[in-house]
């Protein structure tokens, strides 16, 4: 989904719309949504980005922190290594 989805979601987590290309320029209101104004639009995409910097930060952190964890426990760094292929290959909880 794109950044401009995402933040037209945040204004409205109800709205339907498509966007071409990545342009805001180009969205259209689907299914009698109201459309919101572009500069409303644009003063969301930093939010959404940091957002999404966010969640990739706290997502590598749990994992650092799980791998001191299992280190803390005696695994060897092979041992981790195996477990993490095991784990994250398909990103779905134990």
């Amino acid at each position: 989904m794109s950044n401009i989805i995402k933040a037209i979601q945040k204004i409205n987590p109800t709205a339907q719309v498509s966007v071409s290309g990545g342009d805001i320029n180009t969205i259209t209101w689907e299914n009698g949504t109201t459309p919101i104004p572009v500069a409303d639009i644009q003063a969301q995409i930093p939010i959404v980005e940091a957002e999404i910097a966010q969640a990739k930060l706290d997502k590598e952190q749990a994992e650092q922190s799980a791998i001191n964890k299992l280190k803390a426990l005696g695994l060897t760094d092979a041992e981790v290594k195996a477990f993490r292929k095991w784990v994250i290959l398909d990103d779905n909880p134990l």
